[in-house]
């Protein structure tokens, strides 16, 4: 047990209790420590987005990291779940190919079912026929639910629940549909169902996602792809710290004598194929057996013994291989975009100008309300500000914030009745004021 980083009192314990702490041992390497701090990002300041994906390959460790953002949604909203009872933090379900065929009724069951936490007192009444309660007041569906009334009640659900984030683990089995239905209507309904809800869905899967990326121009705008790779042995930093990697399993393992894996660092890159999560598998099955037989530490033997066979590890290297062939970008593919956009022929392009542009003014503007006269000429701002947009420049306090085009037209709509977004002053240069007219 020479350097080891558990108590020594670990060894005393029964074999469950030893093989307990090494399942639940995880470690912050630096590719799992990259992708959290992204899918963190993108779920705390999405900026307009609907989806995240995030894909990488089989055994990576993409549940740690699903699992790791669970815990910190659940610690950052703390505070707000006292407060408020019945909402949830995070909501996390996996998607299920029953006989290689996906099922939207069994997706909302499941959702349905993840948000129905036993100890929260205020429950939700759904109003749709099919998802009810029983005399008892746990959940019920009716024999013959109809999926269009379950998607109405998880909508509901999650509007009521307000977690900050939807997970769909082993999200490629989105792709197995009956025939006939196209990819883009199985995404469509997933994004239909974050933007009605105004919750972040993370689709976490395999490379399998990929085809998912680029259905439409709508869908990558409202999507954002977060990568989980494996460490490449071609790749000076990626070895190093998948060395660093085994090193740390090793001085976990709880076992007598002293483990030394990085003398066989080849072969258990070999069988790992560079991902932490199939590493750390393989070891938790070696470790059983070196308990059962009483071994003091792995040997070779044994990692030989457990490790996965050449095919599985040929196929899961060609499927690694394969999606990261899938997401390189390169000089060719770069001059494409560049070619379809025409920016290699701009023919008013003169790099020897250094006057700056002329700034827009931005639609949200702060206004001090009483540097708008009450006798300022109604504006419709959609027709007429937009093509202003270039021309006017505004002057204005830190007073209250106006969305000009928002407020105008939802005042036009009817929605409400406010002066002040249906009469609307702009300053020019001069500081003199002036109205602009629909």
């Amino acid at each position: 047990m020479a350097d080891s980083a558990f108590s020594p009192v670990l060894l005393q314990q029964p074999v469950d209790a030893r093989m307990a702490y090494f399942r639940s041992f995880t470690m912050a390497h630096p590719r799992l420590k990259g992708a959290d701090m992204a899918l963190r990002k993108a779920i705390e300041d999405p900026a307009g987005l609907s989806l995240v994906f995030v894909y990488g390959p089989t055994g990576v460790g993409k549940t740690t990291l699903r699992l790791r953002l669970e815990k910190y949604l659940t610690q950052t909203l703390l505070r707000t779940l006292r407060q408020d009872p019945g909402r949830v933090p995070v909501v996390s379900i996996e998607a299920v190919a029953d006989a290689s065929q996906f099922s939207w009724k069994d997706y909302y069951r499941r959702a349905l079912v993840a948000m129905e936490e036993p100890l929260i007192d205020r429950k939700i009444t759904y109003r749709v026929r099919s998802v009810f309660r029983d005399g008892t007041g746990r959940f019920a569906f009716a024999p013959h639910a109809i999926g269009l009334e379950m998607r109405y009640a998880l909508e509901s659900a999650l509007l009521h629940r307000r977690p900050a984030a939807f997970f769909v683990d082993e999200a490629q089995h989105l792709t197995k549909m009956r025939s006939g239905r196209k990819l883009q209507d199985q995404l469509d309904s997933i994004k239909s169902l974050a933007n009605l809800t105004k919750t972040i869905h993370v689709l976490v899967g395999t490379y399998e996602l990929l085809p998912f990326r680029n259905l439409s121009g709508q869908l990558s705008r409202r999507s954002v792809d977060i990568h989980f790779p494996r460490y490449r042995a071609d790749r000076r930093e990626d070895y190093l710290a998948f060395q660093s990697v085994l090193f740390t399993f090793q001085r976990h393992l709880p076992l007598q004598g002293a483990t030394d894996l990085l003398k066989h660092f080849d072969f258990c890159y070999e069988r790992s194929v560079g991902c932490v999560g199939v590493l750390k598998d393989w070891l938790t099955r070696a470790l059983a057996v070196a308990l059962a037989e009483n071994s003091s530490v792995l040997t070779r033997k044994l990692l030989e013994q457990t490790a996965w066979s050449v095919c599985q590890c040929q196929r899961m290297a060609n499927e690694a291989l394969e999606g990261e062939a899938d997401l390189a970008e390169n000089d060719e593919d770069r001059g494409h975009l560049r070619k379809l956009l025409g920016l290699d022929s701009v023919p008013f392009r003169n790099p020897t100008v250094t006057a700056p542009p002329q700034p827009i003014f931005p639609i949200d503007v702060a206004f001090d309300r009483s540097e708008i006269e009450p006798c300022a000429h109604g504006l419709d701002l959609l027709p007429s500000a937009i093509e202003q947009l270039d021309l006017i420049k505004l002057y204005a306090d830190q007073s209250a914030s106006i969305g000009l085009l928002e407020r105008s037209i939802n005042a036009r709509a009817g929605r409400y009745d406010d002066p002040i977004a249906n009469r609307i002053g702009v300053l020019d240069h001069g500081h003199n004021r002036r109205h602009y007219r629909a």
